[in-house]
């Protein structure tokens, strides 16, 4: 009978659990199926911020924010279960005045971060003109030391090139995920995968297969790499792997509203929350020139994975 009271105890415990609010999500309501504007004051603050990652263990944040012309990684870190004021991190020399990081992605330890770069010593503008997309951004590493982001350097030739690379995205076992333009047999911009080899090295990058109409292209891949979120024509879908290939995305039926632009789509550790990111472009201008609002929303994965076709 004891045994039996305390079953029925911890199972209440457990029930009260889910409505309390998660510490690690800055004690915000959680979202049910209507996406909700993502920490607003803290990530959404009126400048344009996108692309919202945490860590593996929910215990750091990073996302971008445009900071006088320039695209910078910001992150917070929960320290004795309280959340830290959220700062930039530095990622190339202080005599670099106007740089480009943003789309970060994090290794399963927390020790290392990729993300989209632009090589600082050619890049002098800033976003108010459309000079960024003519010097190729390519895919950059930093490292965690003694708690501390360090400076970046670029990935090796063969995942960095002369050519476009963007949205790169780790996986738990150290492999990356990420899009280029580089010459092909298909054309145009691509999915590619480089399997990690140990040491800081990757194999060569071969060719994602996304059976697709649009030419969406991969944007995020779960840790497993079970299934992966493509955007394209300013929606998300959803694609799964069986028996080794990627079967055809499904269309994730989220309310998108015309005239923005849906990007950068995380799925959160816990798999219970699906982030992305959205911004509104003037039409008489192009690129990041013409981006006058960009956000981040959250919204249940279960609006995510109730596509799925079993």
């Amino acid at each position: 009978m004891t045994k039996k009271i305390c079953t029925i105890l911890l199972t209440i415990i457990s029930l009260s659990g889910c409505n309390t609010k998660p510490i690690s999500y800055f004690n915000q309501e959680p979202p049910s199926n209507t996406p909700l504007l993502f920490a607003p004051s803290l990530v959404n603050t009126g400048s344009i911020e996108l692309n919202v990652v945490f860590n593996s263990t929910n215990t750091e944040m990073f996302f971008s924010r445009i900071v006088n012309g320039s695209f910078i990684i910001h992150h917070t870190e929960l320290i004795n279960g309280i959340w830290s004021d959220i700062e930039p991190i530095q990622m190339y020399p202080d005599s670099i005045s106007i740089s480009v990081a943003c789309d970060p992605t994090i290794t399963q330890d927390g020790k290392t971060m990729y993300f989209l770069g632009v090589d600082p010593n050619n890049y002098t503008s800033n976003v108010t003109t459309d000079e960024l997309y003519t010097i190729p951004p390519d895919i950059y590493r930093s490292e965690k030391v003694n708690g501390k982001w360090q400076l970046a350097t670029k990935l090796e030739f063969g995942i960095s090139t002369e050519h476009l690379e963007s949205y790169p995205v780790v996986v738990a076992n150290g492999s990356l995920y990420f899009q280029s333009n580089r010459p092909s047999t298909k054309g145009g911009r691509n999915t590619y995968r480089a399997e990690y080899l140990g040491d800081g090295k990757f194999s060569a990058p071969v060719y994602v297969s996304v059976a697709t109409e649009g030419r969406e292209l991969i944007s995020y891949v779960s840790p497993n790499e079970r299934y992966t979120i493509t955007n394209g024509n300013n929606k998300f879908q959803i694609a799964y792997k069986q028996n080794g290939e990627w079967l055809a995305p499904i269309e994730v039926p989220l309310a998108y509203e015309k005239g923005w632009n849906y990007y950068c789509p995380y799925m959160t550790p816990d798999e219970k929350y699906f982030i992305f990111s959205r911004r509104y472009n003037n039409p008489l201008k192009k690129g990041w020139a013409g981006v006058e609002k960009s956000e981040v929303y959250w919204v249940s994965a279960g609006v995510v994975f109730a596509s799925k076709k079993d």
